[in-house]
Formats: structure tokens, sequence, C-alpha cells
């Protein structure tokens, strides 16, 4: 469950960067983008948190 909000962040957060980056998204502030990677990081870490506990 956790990886599949996971990935679900990771893709948003590179689908917002790749558009702003073309300008399609670029009112978009990069502190924005730079939480969007933070919470991607964090859910990356609780994914892997969570998968060592299982064993």
């Amino acid at each position: 469950m956790m990886f599949r909000i996971f990935l679900s962040l990771v893709g948003l957060t590179f689908v917002v960067w790749i558009l702003r980056g073309f300008q399609v998204l670029g009112f978009i502030p990069g502190g924005v983008l730079w939480v969007g990677v933070l919470v991607s990081i964090t859910a990356g870490i609780l994914t892997a948190w969570e998968n060592s506990k299982r064993w």
C-alpha cells in the first residue's frame, strides 16, 4: 500500500517538474516543487521502514 503511495508521489512530482520546465505550469513556485520532492523522499523512507518491519 505504502509503495503505491510512494510511486504516485514520485510520478506526480516528476510530471509537475517536467511540465514546469516546459512552462506549462510555469506559474508554480519552486518551493512547491521542493515540497513535492521532500514529501516523495519522506514517503520512500516510510516505505523502506515499513518493509523492514516485516522481517
